[in-house]
């Protein structure tokens, strides 16, 4: 993968200094800082939680290991690395850059966090960092200004960008198979987690989010973190909400599979995979993405009376938030740097708001897509005690099968879930092109 990625990141690089100089402009600034952050401290302990870096640090170069570090960047001036490499025999110190990237940078290697501070340019700064902890000798401005303009363009992925995340995708397909062939193999949640990282190659704190793992009813809790380590009496059902980093890059994966003998359940995976395509194959450029979400609302009631849990129309399904009893999230989000990527409901580049319809508080992407995001689709159906409870009270109940529905209690739910890039024509669709190629 080097070779493209050397042949590419000059122009991504090329891309964010243009992006720069605007924000700085729009804000009356000299200098851009970009600190790559430190882990913050246990409470009343001596260690870290896991470092993150900072996602606009990430933008600008692949280093994913560098607390303490900065990015520097002047208008006219090729950009500076203040790389902090400790002198320390308690951990591994971060290795010396190196790579594609670096013969873009003036990179000087210091031994601490106040060293580097004192390698950053002085004058007026816009600083994008953490406010907490404080960071001295710097006042940290994070100026809205700036993060519009940037965040508003982060949404439009480079060539480079793109490379990462279709890598980053193959690594979480390749990860996925291992888990479903864990789930088959009769594994406790905690099990297909340990398959799943093992075939992923990477820790829980690499990965970008944290690994939703459920077997039967557990599927039916939107984010069920608990992994119980003694499988279940029976394998009913699997659903896995679990992605992998490259380069500071996420994917996005869920996938949800019925055990065998289960064709019932089988069947109705397979109506919401075809209606998931059907929504992944209108990522396409003027696409409002709340009016494809309300699309989803409308074709999950058609799911619903089709197997037999609905007896109304599906416009009443919707317009009465039967629907939303059963899907009672957002049709997916913006996808790059971090899972949930900024800029999802922002109306331009100077800032703004688009709000979502009404009834729907969970969507998390508002925009139109145009060429160059990838947002996530990722419709859901699923059996909520709760929520069904609320929808027994409903007058509504009167046309719900409740005998069907209750059938369908032990598998959770479904959710499906791929990452789509928007182009000039048809969408790429980098999950199911990274489960199509032989691993």
């Amino acid at each position: 993968m080097n070779a493209p990625l050397a042949s590419l990141y000059p122009a991504h690089l090329a891309a964010l200094r243009t992006r720069a100089d605007r924000a700085l402009e729009l804000g009356g600034f000299d200098h851009l800082l970009i600190a790559a952050g430190t882990p913050p401290g246990k409470f009343l302990d001596d260690q870290d939680y896991p470092f993150v870096a900072n996602p606009h640090f990430k933008h600008w170069l692949p280093l994913t290991d560098a607390p303490g570090s900065w990015i520097a960047y002047t208008p006219g001036m090729k950009p500076k690395l203040v790389f902090v490499q400790p002198r320390d025999y308690w951990h591994v110190a971060p290795q010396t850059p190196h790579g594609y990237w670096v013969e873009h940078f003036d990179i000087a290697t210091v031994r601490s966090a106040g060293e580097a501070v004192a390698q950053l340019p002085k004058g007026r700064n816009a600083v994008i960092a953490t406010a907490c902890p404080a960071i001295d000798g710097v006042t940290i401005n994070n100026p809205q200004p700036v993060l519009d303009y940037l965040h508003w363009h982060r949404s439009y992925k480079t060539p480079y960008e793109l490379a990462l995340m279709r890598e980053a995708s193959r690594i979480g397909a390749r990860a996925h198979r291992a888990a479903e062939a864990a789930f088959r193999a009769g594994e406790s949640e905690f099990g297909i987690h340990l398959a799943y990282l093992a075939a992923a190659r990477q820790i829980d704190a690499e990965l970008p989010y944290a690994s939703i793992v459920g077997l039967n009813e557990h599927g039916a809790v939107l984010h069920y973190m608990h992994f119980d380590r003694t499988p279940p009496a029976e394998h009913r059902s699997f659903l896995i909400d679990a992605g992998a980093s490259c380069a500071g890059y996420a994917s996005d994966i869920t996938r949800t599979y019925a055990a065998a003998g289960h064709g019932g359940f089988q069947a109705l995976i397979d109506s919401m995979d075809a209606a998931q395509q059907s929504f992944a194959a209108k990522v396409r450029p003027g696409q409002s993405y709340p009016e494809l979400h309300l699309h989803a609302h409308h074709a999950i009631a058609d799911v619903l009376r089709e197997h037999g849990f609905i007896r109304m129309s599906a416009g009443s399904a919707v317009e009465s938030g039967v629907t939303s009893a059963f899907f009672p999230h957002g049709l997916g989000h913006s996808i790059g740097l971090q899972v949930h990527d900024v800029a999802g409901f922002q109306q331009d580049e100077r800032g703004g708001n688009i709000p979502r319809p009404d009834g729907h508080p969970y969507l998390r992407m508002t925009r139109t897509l145009e060429p160059g995001m990838v947002v996530t689709i990722e419709p859901g159906l699923y059996f909520i005690d709760m929520l069904l409870a609320e929808l027994r009270d409903k007058p509504v109940a009167a046309d719900i099968d409740w005998a069907t529905v209750d059938a369908f209690r032990p598998y959770g739910g479904i959710r499906i879930e791929d990452d789509v890039a928007c182009t000039d024509g048809a969408p790429e669709n980098l999950t199911r092109d990274a489960f199509a190629r032989p691993d």
